[in-house]
């Protein structure tokens, strides 16, 4: 494709979520375990690498990797944890503090967000990925929420974008909006953008 406008961006990158998700949603069983387990594994080495005290994740939706039991792990080892939260649309995301087993109320999508939780800050982001290119840009639903969450951030956190190999494009013709991911992560590898 060679996109010229913003509005033919927009439609293409429609076009390749709507074909992503169709795909992620039709992987096995069998190979989601094993693909998040190699995820899984590449997430742990890089936050060896990097060490944080605050780690934002996100709850699974989708067909998305599941960053919960790698979360729940880090946090028994002492890692806090949080949750982003969408106040509204077209806005930053507020990520709130998460104890495993907390209180969870519906969010915007029926997502679970933490009840009465402390507004935090994370200083590294595992960041869900529906697509994604070789230089760390990713492609997601297309709220824009990421990129304006760090973009308003007050100190940016590390960005570890999550997600499986199956998303991998030449490029999601980024805009200036768009913000890379500092490594991406797939079953395959960890990869700096």
């Amino acid at each position: 494709m060679t996109a010229q406008t913003w509005e033919q961006i927009r439609q293409w990158r429609k076009e390749q979520r709507d074909a992503l998700i169709t795909r992620r949603m039709a992987v096995t069983p069998h190979d989601r375990k094993l693909w998040s387990e190699q995820i899984t594994d590449g997430i742990t080495q890089t936050l060896a690498a990097k060490p944080a005290t605050l780690l934002g994740f996100y709850w699974p939706f989708r067909g998305e990797y599941d960053a919960r039991p790698v979360a729940e792990a880090l946090h028994a080892q002492g890692l806090r944890l949080a949750l982003p939260v969408v106040l509204r649309m077209k806005a930053p995301l507020e990520f709130r503090a998460y104890q495993p087993g907390g209180r969870l109320e519906s969010g915007v999508w029926a997502i679970p967000i933490p009840a009465d939780s402390e507004v935090v800050v994370p200083d590294v982001l595992l960041v869900p990925l529906v697509g994604f290119d070789r230089r760390g840009f990713r492609l997601g639903y297309g709220g824009g929420f990421y990129d304006r969450t760090l973009a308003a951030m007050p100190r940016r956190p590390i960005t570890l974008g999550v997600g499986f190999s199956m998303g991998m494009l030449e490029t999601i013709y980024p805009q200036e909006h768009d913000i890379p991911m500092d490594v991406v992560i797939t079953e395959h590898k960890a990869t700096v953008g």
